[in-house]
């Protein structure tokens, strides 16, 4: 299996009791894969599933693999501090029908290369299905190396696609000339970058708020088109820059809801986006989309 193009790593919208919104989960999805995206991501840091309980998470993905319906393919992210943990994300995923799982390291625990080859290993056995590992140091504490990479894509065989995630561009070539597995970016203020350098895909959480210019910038780099990639990567970085700050996802969210999406409130220990923070999101959007109203 391969993961070309655009995967939005959707949010987990929340109503009125504190409870997951499961149909506006499903009409955001609905309307990512109407904008043209080619797949989406459950249950990452997007979609804070720090915060949801076992049930939660399982009840977030059922919902998106229905509103997806089979015109995208679903990957749902197990990330855990341990492979029990994740094996039982794994098989709660795969009874609802997703199509691959994506993993970080271990949380919580600095794991030497051996482990975290271990840890992928007992993942990919379980869940059986294509498994993209997940490299952001900055969520797992564990920084995976291009060389560390190859070793995992080497021993274990479900492991099929790495979403890299470290900031360093350089990693893409990088991992392109060590490893036969599927580059996708991870950060999205690196994007152009990082389609640039030959990744195929790209893990974002500023498509679920501009998943048409997404999939465009996307279709640019494709084809070769660098000016119209420039001119359409400028208007997304105001925006994209925010995937790289610890409010990310009160700043998608809120943009959703500037956008018409539901993004809605987020879980404790994230507090709303201050006045000043609203503002600069306000100017992020303003330059996106120039000629519209706020």
């Amino acid at each position: 299996m391969r993961f070309p193009g655009i995967l939005p790593a959707v949010t987990s919208p929340f109503d009125a009791s504190g409870g997951v919104d499961s149909a506006a989960l499903q009409a955001n999805v609905r309307a990512l894969v109407d904008a043209g995206v080619h797949g989406i991501v459950g249950t990452g840091t997007m979609g804070e599933a720090a915060s949801l309980s076992t049930d939660e998470r399982r009840a977030v993905i059922a919902a998106i693999v229905a509103a997806a319906d089979g015109r995208v393919p679903v990957v749902a992210g197990v990330s855990a501090g341990t492979p029990a943990q994740a094996i039982g994300y794994a098989a709660d995923a795969v009874a609802e029908g997703v199509d691959a799982l994506m993993c970080l390291p271990p949380l919580g625990y600095r794991g030497d290369d051996d482990e975290v080859i271990a840890f992928y290993d007992a993942i990919a056995d379980a869940g059986g299905l294509p498994l993209m590992a997940y490299n952001n140091p900055e969520a797992s504490g564990v920084d995976m190396p291009p060389e560390l990479i190859a070793r995992i894509g080497a021993s274990v065989a479900n492991v099929v696609a790495v979403k890299e995630c470290s900031g360093d561009v350089r990693r893409i070539p990088a991992l392109l000339n060590t490893t036969d597995l599927e580059i996708l970016v991870g950060g999205d203020d690196w994007a152009l970058e990082g389609f640039s350098a030959g990744a195929t895909g790209w893990v974002s959480g500023v498509a679920d708020v501009a998943p048409a210019e997404c999939v465009a910038l996307y279709e640019h780099c494709r084809a070769g088109d660098l000016e119209p990639a420039r001119e359409l990567y400028a208007r997304l970085l105001p925006l994209a820059r925010f995937d790289m700050r610890p409010k990310l996802v009160q700043f998608f969210k809120t943009a959703m809801d500037e956008v018409g999406l539901a993004g809605g409130p987020t879980r404790p220990p994230r507090l709303p986006l201050l006045d000043s923070e609203r503002d600069e999101l306000a100017e992020a959007l303003a330059a996106l989309r120039p000629g519209v109203a706020a």
